[in-house]
Protein backbone atom coordinates (compact mmCIF):
# COMPACT_ATOMS: atom_id res chain seq x y z
CA UNK A 1 0.00 0.00 0.00
CA UNK A 2 1.27 3.71 -1.04
CA UNK A 3 -0.02 7.08 -0.86
CA UNK A 4 -1.12 7.42 -4.24
CA UNK A 5 -2.90 4.07 -4.19
CA UNK A 6 -4.62 5.07 -1.25
CA UNK A 7 -5.44 8.49 -2.78
CA UNK A 8 -7.23 6.41 -6.20
CA UNK A 9 -9.10 4.44 -3.57
CA UNK A 10 -10.08 7.27 -1.59
CA UNK A 11 -11.29 9.05 -4.60
CA UNK A 12 -13.22 6.03 -6.31
CA UNK A 13 -14.81 4.99 -2.96
CA UNK A 14 -16.97 8.72 -3.33
CA UNK A 15 -17.35 8.79 -7.23
CA UNK A 16 -18.47 5.27 -7.24
CA UNK A 17 -17.66 6.02 -10.83
CA UNK A 18 -13.95 4.60 -12.80
CA UNK A 19 -14.10 6.55 -15.66
CA UNK A 20 -14.55 9.80 -13.46
CA UNK A 21 -12.07 8.87 -11.21
CA UNK A 22 -9.30 8.06 -13.95
CA UNK A 23 -10.04 11.27 -15.55
CA UNK A 24 -10.16 13.50 -12.27
CA UNK A 25 -6.60 11.61 -11.14
CA UNK A 26 -5.15 11.55 -14.38
CA UNK A 27 -4.30 7.98 -14.64
CA UNK A 28 -5.60 5.38 -17.17
CA UNK A 29 -8.66 2.91 -16.45
CA UNK A 30 -6.55 -0.21 -16.74
CA UNK A 31 -4.02 1.44 -14.28
CA UNK A 32 -7.08 2.30 -12.14
CA UNK A 33 -8.03 -1.28 -12.20
CA UNK A 34 -5.06 -2.81 -11.27
CA UNK A 35 -4.24 -0.60 -8.37
CA UNK A 36 -7.72 -1.45 -7.02
CA UNK A 37 -7.13 -5.03 -7.44
CA UNK A 38 -3.51 -4.80 -5.85
CA UNK A 39 -5.01 -3.42 -3.03
CA UNK A 40 -8.18 -6.18 -2.83
CA UNK A 41 -5.27 -8.90 -2.93
CA UNK A 42 -3.03 -7.43 0.24
CA UNK A 43 -6.22 -7.49 1.77
CA UNK A 44 -8.11 -10.22 0.63
CA UNK A 45 -11.34 -8.99 0.20
CA UNK A 46 -13.39 -7.20 -2.59
CA UNK A 47 -13.34 -3.64 -2.03
CA UNK A 48 -16.12 -2.90 -4.52
CA UNK A 49 -18.92 -5.05 -6.11
CA UNK A 50 -19.06 -4.01 -10.04
CA UNK A 51 -21.25 -4.45 -13.33
CA UNK A 52 -21.94 -3.06 -16.36
CA UNK A 53 -23.91 -0.43 -14.90
CA UNK A 54 -22.99 0.64 -10.91
CA UNK A 55 -20.08 0.30 -8.51
CA UNK A 56 -20.94 -0.03 -4.98
CA UNK A 57 -18.71 -0.42 -1.86
CA UNK A 58 -18.41 -3.99 0.04
CA UNK A 59 -18.41 -3.56 4.17
CA UNK A 60 -14.88 -4.18 3.75
CA UNK A 61 -14.63 -1.22 1.52
CA UNK A 62 -15.94 0.82 4.00
CA UNK A 63 -13.95 -0.43 6.66
CA UNK A 64 -10.77 0.46 4.78
CA UNK A 65 -11.83 3.39 3.48
CA UNK A 66 -12.03 5.18 7.27
CA UNK A 67 -9.07 2.91 7.89
CA UNK A 68 -7.85 4.93 4.73
CA UNK A 69 -8.47 8.27 5.47
CA UNK A 70 -7.15 7.88 8.56
CA UNK A 71 -3.87 6.85 7.45
CA UNK A 72 -3.66 9.25 4.65
CA UNK A 73 -3.96 12.19 7.59
CA UNK A 74 -1.39 10.64 9.96
CA UNK A 75 0.82 10.57 7.21
CA UNK A 76 0.75 13.98 6.04
CA UNK A 77 0.92 15.01 9.89
CA UNK A 78 4.31 12.95 9.59
CA UNK A 79 5.49 14.52 6.21
CA UNK A 80 4.73 17.93 7.88
CA UNK A 81 5.92 17.13 11.38
CA UNK A 82 9.42 16.37 9.38
CA UNK A 83 9.36 19.24 6.98
CA UNK A 84 9.46 21.61 9.75
CA UNK A 85 12.58 20.56 11.01
CA UNK A 86 14.08 21.54 8.18
CA UNK A 87 15.35 25.36 8.02
CA UNK A 88 13.03 26.01 4.69
CA UNK A 89 9.40 24.36 4.16
CA UNK A 90 9.65 22.07 0.94
CA UNK A 91 7.02 20.14 -0.74
CA UNK A 92 4.74 20.35 -3.41
CA UNK A 93 0.80 21.78 -3.80
CA UNK A 94 -1.68 21.18 -5.58
CA UNK A 95 -4.00 24.59 -7.33
CA UNK A 96 -6.89 25.05 -9.39
CA UNK A 97 -8.43 28.12 -10.81
CA UNK A 98 -9.97 29.59 -14.01
CA UNK A 99 -7.63 30.30 -16.89
CA UNK A 100 -8.62 34.14 -16.49
CA UNK A 101 -7.98 33.47 -12.69
CA UNK A 102 -4.26 32.02 -13.38
CA UNK A 103 -3.32 35.72 -15.05
CA UNK A 104 -5.63 38.18 -12.96
CA UNK A 105 -5.00 37.11 -9.45
CA UNK A 106 -2.61 34.16 -9.00
CA UNK A 107 0.49 35.75 -10.29
CA UNK A 108 0.95 38.07 -7.68
CA UNK A 109 0.23 35.55 -5.13
CA UNK A 110 2.68 32.69 -6.50
CA UNK A 111 5.50 35.45 -6.71
CA UNK A 112 4.94 36.06 -2.55
CA UNK A 113 4.67 32.28 -2.02
CA UNK A 114 7.66 31.57 -3.96
CA UNK A 115 9.88 34.37 -2.05
CA UNK A 116 8.53 32.64 1.47
CA UNK A 117 8.59 29.46 0.17
CA UNK A 118 11.34 28.63 -2.71
CA UNK A 119 11.66 25.19 -2.36
CA UNK A 120 7.80 24.43 -2.53
CA UNK A 121 6.53 22.97 -5.86
CA UNK A 122 3.51 24.26 -7.15
CA UNK A 123 0.86 22.35 -9.36
CA UNK A 124 -1.38 24.31 -11.40
CA UNK A 125 -4.53 22.80 -12.99
CA UNK A 126 -7.33 25.51 -14.89
CA UNK A 127 -10.68 24.73 -15.69
CA UNK A 128 -13.97 26.39 -14.71
CA UNK A 129 -14.47 28.03 -11.54
CA UNK A 130 -17.88 26.17 -10.74
CA UNK A 131 -15.89 23.36 -10.51
CA UNK A 132 -13.30 24.69 -7.78
CA UNK A 133 -14.47 24.01 -5.04
CA UNK A 134 -15.63 20.18 -5.56
CA UNK A 135 -12.17 19.46 -6.72
CA UNK A 136 -10.98 20.20 -2.92
CA UNK A 137 -13.86 18.45 -1.30
CA UNK A 138 -12.91 15.57 -3.47
CA UNK A 139 -9.35 15.95 -2.45
CA UNK A 140 -8.07 16.58 -6.26
CA UNK A 141 -6.09 19.36 -5.44
CA UNK A 142 -5.10 21.47 -1.91
CA UNK A 143 -6.07 24.59 -2.53
CA UNK A 144 -8.31 26.20 -5.37
CA UNK A 145 -9.34 30.50 -6.70
CA UNK A 146 -13.11 29.88 -6.15
CA UNK A 147 -16.45 31.90 -6.01
CA UNK A 148 -17.79 31.44 -2.81
CA UNK A 149 -20.81 29.21 -3.42
CA UNK A 150 -24.24 30.53 -1.74
CA UNK A 151 -23.64 27.04 0.91
CA UNK A 152 -19.73 26.45 1.79
CA UNK A 153 -19.62 23.14 2.79
CA UNK A 154 -18.52 22.82 6.67
CA UNK A 155 -15.54 21.16 6.41
CA UNK A 156 -14.10 24.22 3.99
CA UNK A 157 -12.13 27.38 4.95
CA UNK A 158 -12.63 30.15 2.10
CA UNK A 159 -10.77 32.92 2.75
CA UNK A 160 -11.87 36.43 0.36
CA UNK A 161 -9.51 37.83 -1.73
CA UNK A 162 -11.95 40.25 -4.34
CA UNK A 163 -15.22 41.37 -4.78
CA UNK A 164 -15.95 40.24 -8.65
CA UNK A 165 -18.59 42.61 -10.79
CA UNK A 166 -20.68 40.45 -12.70
CA UNK A 167 -22.03 41.56 -15.84
CA UNK A 168 -25.44 40.70 -18.55
CA UNK A 169 -23.20 40.65 -21.73
CA UNK A 170 -24.04 40.64 -25.89
CA UNK A 171 -22.39 40.71 -28.69
CA UNK A 172 -21.55 44.16 -31.24
CA UNK A 173 -21.60 42.23 -33.95
CA UNK A 174 -24.07 42.41 -36.16
CA UNK A 175 -26.16 39.79 -36.19
CA UNK A 176 -29.87 38.69 -34.66
CA UNK A 177 -29.49 39.17 -31.37
CA UNK A 178 -28.23 42.31 -31.58
CA UNK A 179 -31.24 43.66 -33.17
CA UNK A 180 -33.15 41.83 -30.72
CA UNK A 181 -30.83 43.65 -27.90
CA UNK A 182 -31.15 47.29 -29.26
CA UNK A 183 -35.44 46.90 -29.08
CA UNK A 184 -36.99 49.35 -26.50
CA UNK A 185 -38.08 47.50 -24.46
CA UNK A 186 -35.95 44.57 -24.76
CA UNK A 187 -38.06 41.64 -25.57
CA UNK A 188 -36.16 39.16 -23.16
CA UNK A 189 -38.09 36.28 -23.67
CA UNK A 190 -37.24 36.37 -27.12
CA UNK A 191 -33.36 36.49 -26.59
CA UNK A 192 -31.73 33.45 -26.66
CA UNK A 193 -29.20 32.75 -23.63
CA UNK A 194 -26.22 31.06 -22.92
CA UNK A 195 -26.17 29.73 -19.59
CA UNK A 196 -23.50 28.12 -17.30
CA UNK A 197 -24.01 24.46 -16.51
CA UNK A 198 -23.78 25.03 -12.86
CA UNK A 199 -22.01 26.93 -9.54
CA UNK A 200 -22.62 30.73 -8.42
CA UNK A 201 -22.71 31.99 -11.42
CA UNK A 202 -25.85 30.16 -12.52
CA UNK A 203 -28.01 30.72 -9.28
CA UNK A 204 -27.31 34.35 -9.79
CA UNK A 205 -28.15 34.26 -13.40
CA UNK A 206 -32.03 31.91 -12.31
CA UNK A 207 -32.07 35.20 -9.11
CA UNK A 208 -32.14 37.61 -11.93
CA UNK A 209 -34.23 36.24 -14.19
CA UNK A 210 -36.47 35.58 -11.47
CA UNK A 211 -36.31 39.04 -10.21
CA UNK A 212 -37.09 40.38 -14.19
CA UNK A 213 -39.84 37.79 -14.37
CA UNK A 214 -38.25 36.30 -17.75
CA UNK A 215 -38.78 32.47 -18.79
CA UNK A 216 -35.13 32.42 -20.46
CA UNK A 217 -35.07 31.06 -23.89
CA UNK A 218 -31.59 28.81 -23.35
CA UNK A 219 -29.88 28.42 -26.47
CA UNK A 220 -27.15 26.09 -24.62
CA UNK A 221 -25.48 25.56 -21.47
CA UNK A 222 -22.01 25.41 -20.98
CA UNK A 223 -18.95 24.82 -18.75
CA UNK A 224 -16.74 28.14 -17.84
CA UNK A 225 -16.96 31.75 -18.19
CA UNK A 226 -14.50 31.70 -20.61
CA UNK A 227 -16.66 29.60 -23.09
CA UNK A 228 -19.57 31.75 -22.72
CA UNK A 229 -17.87 34.96 -23.59
CA UNK A 230 -16.91 33.34 -26.60
CA UNK A 231 -20.01 31.98 -28.24
CA UNK A 232 -21.59 35.95 -27.12
CA UNK A 233 -18.47 37.62 -29.06
CA UNK A 234 -19.86 34.71 -32.47
CA UNK A 235 -23.30 36.32 -32.23
CA UNK A 236 -24.85 32.98 -30.30
CA UNK A 237 -26.29 34.56 -27.65
CA UNK A 238 -26.12 36.37 -24.33
CA UNK A 239 -24.85 35.95 -21.47
CA UNK A 240 -23.15 36.70 -17.88
CA UNK A 241 -19.36 36.41 -17.05
CA UNK A 242 -17.42 38.03 -14.46
CA UNK A 243 -16.08 41.86 -15.96
CA UNK A 244 -12.16 40.61 -15.36
CA UNK A 245 -13.40 37.36 -17.55
CA UNK A 246 -14.23 40.10 -20.07
CA UNK A 247 -11.89 42.37 -19.91
CA UNK A 248 -9.03 39.78 -20.07
CA UNK A 249 -10.74 38.66 -22.93
CA UNK A 250 -8.93 38.49 -26.63
CA UNK A 251 -12.45 38.72 -27.88
CA UNK A 252 -13.27 41.80 -25.76
CA UNK A 253 -14.32 44.34 -28.51
CA UNK A 254 -17.07 42.39 -29.41
CA UNK A 255 -18.67 42.26 -26.22
CA UNK A 256 -20.65 44.95 -24.84
CA UNK A 257 -22.13 45.24 -21.50
CA UNK A 258 -26.02 45.08 -21.24
CA UNK A 259 -27.31 47.73 -18.85
CA UNK A 260 -30.48 46.05 -16.73
CA UNK A 261 -33.01 46.94 -14.21
CA UNK A 262 -31.61 44.61 -11.67
CA UNK A 263 -28.01 44.06 -10.70
CA UNK A 264 -26.07 40.77 -10.59
CA UNK A 265 -24.69 40.44 -6.83
CA UNK A 266 -20.94 40.15 -7.33
CA UNK A 267 -18.63 37.10 -6.84
CA UNK A 268 -16.80 36.74 -3.62
CA UNK A 269 -13.81 35.70 -5.19
CA UNK A 270 -11.25 33.66 -2.62
CA UNK A 271 -9.03 30.85 -1.61
CA UNK A 272 -11.03 27.43 -0.32
CA UNK A 273 -9.32 24.33 1.27
CA UNK A 274 -9.89 21.74 3.95
CA UNK A 275 -10.12 23.28 7.35
CA UNK A 276 -8.50 20.28 9.13
CA UNK A 277 -5.35 21.15 6.37
CA UNK A 278 -5.28 24.72 7.86
CA UNK A 279 -2.68 23.46 9.95
CA UNK A 280 0.14 22.15 7.19
CA UNK A 281 2.92 24.53 6.99
CA UNK A 282 2.23 25.14 2.95
CA UNK A 283 -0.97 25.00 3.23
CA UNK A 284 -1.08 27.97 6.08
CA UNK A 285 1.69 29.66 4.47
CA UNK A 286 -0.06 29.81 1.09
CA UNK A 287 -3.50 30.96 3.07
CA UNK A 288 -1.85 33.67 4.68
CA UNK A 289 0.06 35.12 1.64
CA UNK A 290 -3.41 35.07 -0.02
CA UNK A 291 -5.73 36.29 2.56
CA UNK A 292 -2.98 39.83 3.06
CA UNK A 293 -3.19 40.09 -0.66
Amino acid sequence: MDVRSVELFLHLSHSLHFAKTSQSMHVSASTLSRVIQRLEDELGSALFTRDKRSVHLTQAGQRFRSFAENWLEQWRMLQMDLSLQSSELAGELTLYCSVTASYSHLPDILDKYRLSCPNADIKLATGDVAMAVDKVANGEVDIAIAARPEQLPLNMAFASISKIPLSIIGPTVSCNVRKLLERNPIAWDQVPFILPEHGPARARIDHWFKAMRITPNVYAKVAGHEAIVSMVALGSGVGIAPEVVVDNSPVRERIQSIAVGVELEPFDLGICMLSRRLHEPLMQRFWQIAARN
